[in-house]
């Protein structure tokens, strides 16, 4: 069964950039009313072009964050949907732990979807619609080497959506979960490391805005690395230990 996008009144975060610029521009075109978040209010007024409501907010303020969703009702009527993609990405690797850094990511990537959950979800539940996705990635089906900062925030929202889903569900309020591979953006510049089945953003946002108006629950792309993280995800530790480990840069 297919949902339309056409009318819908979207809230998306993170989106000065990479795939949250892409969503926008791609929900706008298929007939959304669009309302974009992110701390960098030039680089939202460049990803709108006068066709989008700029709402300029940083996702770890929880009570900005509700004032900015204040302001995307005033400016869209309401919200329908609310896609929360905010996050943030830096290799680290055991050796070389930073607290701070594991703090930011928990900060930005998990508290920020929380921060993003609560400036919605006690309307939606009220009235008993609307749809909550959640960016999370494939990095958060197993753990990997370099990645223990990024994986876990990862894994903590693909169970927060599970989570969430379990409830919200019984009031008519949707859950995705949006999980995607590697996708070409300025987060994933700087990796030294190869990235198997690089898409550009736009093919990410385009995956997601076909999810989005499905009725599916999860949203997992491309295909060849949907198919490997879930195989992942069942194989046993030890043997998981062994692949990924060889998957480590010296």
């Amino acid at each position: 069964m297919s949902r339309t996008i056409v009318g819908q009144r979207v809230w998306i975060t993170g989106a000065s950039s990479g795939i949250g610029a892409a969503l926008a521009t791609e929900l706008t075109d298929r007939g959304a009313l669009v309302a974009i978040s992110a701390r960098r209010k030039e680089q939202l007024d460049e990803v709108s072009g006068g066709r989008m409501s700029v709402v300029p907010v940083d996702v770890t303020d929880a009570a900005a964050m509700k004032a900015a969703a204040d302001t995307v009702r005033v400016e869209l009527g309401g919200i329908d949907m609310v896609v929360l993609n905010a996050g943030t990405w830096n290799q680290l690797k055991l050796a070389d732990l930073d607290t701070e850094k594991v703090a930011e990511h928990f900060t930005v990537n998990v508290m920020g979807t929380v921060n993003g959950l609560a400036a919605v979800i006690g309307e939606m539940l009220e009235r008993k619609s609307g749809t909550i996705a959640i960016v999370a990635s494939v990095a958060g089906f197993r753990g990997l080497g370099g990645s223990l900062a990024y994986g876990p925030t990862k894994a903590a929202q693909i169970n927060m959506a599970e989570a969430i889903r379990a409830e919200a569900s019984r009031s008519g309020v949707r859950v995705v979960t949006i999980n995607p591979g590697f996708v070409k953006t300025a987060l994933t510049a700087t990796n030294e490391f190869s990235m198997p089945f690089l898409i550009e953003a736009d093919e990410a946002a385009r995956y997601i805005a076909d999810g989005l108006a499905s009725n599916r629950q999860e949203i997992i792309f491309p295909l060849p690395m949907a198919i490997i993280f879930k195989i992942a995800r069942v194989l046993p530790v030890r043997v998981w230990t062994l692949i990924s480990g060889m998957l480590v840069k010296k």
